[in-house]
């Protein structure tokens, strides 16, 4: 790894980085804009407001009724970090003050559908005894935003020690360039704690990300309770390493209040081994186990019950039937997708291969002609471990689909069958580089998330790599762009814990961020042009207590001495 390397190598590595984006960092400036990310169209002038102490959110012309406090709750929040916990005790001017806030939303209706519209207008006026900032919604989701924006125009001022807005009169109009705008957290490789995870929601919020890919589960850990099964979370690191139905369903709320949906993996039939910790049935045998055995109902039975909570009569009942059906996996993550893996099955007859490039292991399909009452299974059905791998992933494709999820799958699971997986499938990119043209021209959608350019454990991938990283790559025509439905970075949790997880995540993920959210024409073409307004954004994401790490250096590096948050 680059960070193992000789101190005084890495530290003049590290000291030309920082000496090339002090060199860098102001110039080529966004004319005075310093949100991030950079909104679709704005205009702005020059004169400072005064926000009243008694900054008020009002509603007047909206049709949202805001029975459950959601846009009350994200309102004091923006507050809460616009004062970034300072006492604002300051003399407010008589004149130019910001009174308060009005928010106008046209549907009634809060519910988090994938695609929902995230489009707003703010405006900030700059003359009037009585200013009233104001934002017009499609959606709550779309006010969340506008809020988002409004707090990054506020700076408190340590002089007067009050909050001003600078460049008034505003004038913005916003929406997203894709609808699916993802990161991934890995809690099977390490135990994230829900504190944690609530820490790397709301920074989610900060760059209007809005979709959180849960890998649940993996060869290592099976952390998560599923009634209908009780057994699988022996599976777990530890006792205490877990999460209850009712963690979940915190986690899936707390993350849908502020805009974000919680996509959830569980990947089959590789990654798999701590699956068979509980059930050793699930496994072809104690030297093969994994990828989960093929050849057996029961295999499907658990898949069966982990996405519907329906009981296979053989599993001892150390729970009730009603609390297994009524906290079914459907329930609590329910997010019109699912992500059902598929990746890294080796369809060689090898022993486990090492992926050099991820640190992966693949899951040996070998080992199922190995084991004779597999090998009987596929001989009786005419397949090879290739044909089975394919069975065993259009079969819990077929389970997902019953119970109204659309699947997510690996790429692999396109580049072996792409034309035998569901019409509704939507391909994950992670491995290389023209992949998406190829799943769009087949009629199929695409989540770009390839590995070079956008896995935050790859900690030699830097910012302006996230950044330049074009998810329509040589994809021209305008149908096939659309089913380009967005990309995601990725936090694999193998060299991650709760201890580091923030500042490997950021700031290279704001830089992907922007990319998902602004149009492509107002994006920069040299990523040297943002420096100095993503460097304005890691310092916020700093004061708001966000760990992010300095942009001079490789994936969450130290600062390299003394200095200014900005010039780092």
């Amino acid at each position: 790894m680059l960070m193992e390397k000789g101190n005084e190598g890495r530290g003049v590595a590290l000291l030309l980085g920082f000496l090339a984006f002090f060199a860098l960092a102001f110039g080529g400036e966004d004319d005075g804009v310093s949100v991030w990310p950079m909104p679709k169209s704005e205009s702005h002038g020059s004169q400072t407001l005064s926000l009243s102490k008694d900054f008020k959110l009002t509603t007047r012309g909206s049709n949202y009724p805001d029975g459950s406090g959601l846009l009350k709750e994200a309102f004091w929040r923006m507050v809460d970090v616009v004062q970034v916990n300072h006492i604002v005790d300051g003399r407010v001017p008589s004149s130019m003050v910001l009174a308060g806030l009005n928010v106008a939303i046209s549907s009634a209706d809060d519910v988090l559908n994938f695609g929902v519209d995230e489009s707003y207008k703010l405006d900030v006026p700059a003359l009037g005894g009585l200013i009233y900032a104001n934002v017009e919604a499609q959606t709550v989701y779309g006010a969340l935003h506008a809020l988002e924006t409004f707090s990054q125009l506020c700076h408190f001022n340590f002089d007067e020690r009050i909050v001003e807005l600078h460049s008034a009169p505003w004038s913005i109009f916003d929406e997203p360039r894709f609808p699916y705008r993802g990161l991934l957290i890995d809690t099977s490789r390490h135990y994230l704690p829900l504190p944690v995870m609530k820490v790397v929601i709301d920074s989610m919020t900060y760059s209007k990300l809005n979709v959180l890919h849960w890998h649940i589960v993996d060869e290592q850990s099976f952390p998560l309770e599923i009634p209908s099964f009780p057994r699988l979370w022996v599976g777990s690191y530890s006792y205490s390493e877990r999460y209850t139905v009712a963690n979940a369903l915190e986690i899936v709320q707390y993350a849908q209040r502020r805009g974000i949906n919680v996509l959830a993996e569980i990947d089959v039939p590789g990654h798999s081994h701590s699956w068979g910790v509980g059930y050793p049935d699930l496994w072809p045998s104690s030297d093969c186990n994994q990828p989960l055995d093929v050849s057996k109902e029961f295999t499907f039975e658990v898949i069966e019950g982990i996405l519907s909570g329906k009981i296979h009569f053989l599993v001892d009942i150390v729970v009730s039937v009603f609390y297994a059906l009524s906290q079914n996996f459907s329930k609590i993550f329910n997010f019109k997708f699912v992500h059902l893996g598929g990746d890294e099955v080796n369809t060689s007859k090898f022993e486990h291969l090492l992926l050099l490039l991820t640190g992966c292991i693949m899951a040996k399909l070998g080992c199922w002609s190995d084991t004779p009452h597999v090998k009987e299974w596929l001989n009786k059905h005419g397949m090879t471990e290739s044909d089975g791998y394919k069975y065993f992933v259009l079969r819990a494709q077929k389970i997902a689909i019953s119970h109204g999820y659309e699947v997510i799958n690996w790429e692999e699971t396109f580049d072996n069958f792409g034309k035998q997986l569901s019409p509704e499938t939507v391909v994950h990119n992670w491995l290389g580089d023209g992949v998406a043209e190829k799943v769009v021209a087949m009629g199929l959608r695409c989540i770009v998330s390839n590995q070079d350019k956008w896995y935050l454990d790859h900690l030699d991938a830097t910012w302006e790599g996230f950044y330049m990283n074009e998810p329509l790559t040589n994809i021209t025509i305008p149908e096939q762009q659309k089913r380009v439905i967005g990309g995601e970075v990725c936090m694999w949790g193998e060299q991650i814990d709760a201890s580091d997880i923030e500042q490997t995540i950021w700031p290279r993920a704001a830089a992907a961020a922007e990319r998902l959210w602004t149009p492509i024409e107002k994006l920069a073409s040299d990523p040297t042009l943002v420096t100095g307004r993503l460097a304005r954004f890691r310092c916020l994401l700093n004061q708001r207590g966000i760990a992010a790490a300095p942009l001079a250096g490789p994936g969450r590096a130290p600062p390299v001495g003394p200095g200014s948050c900005l010039k780092q």
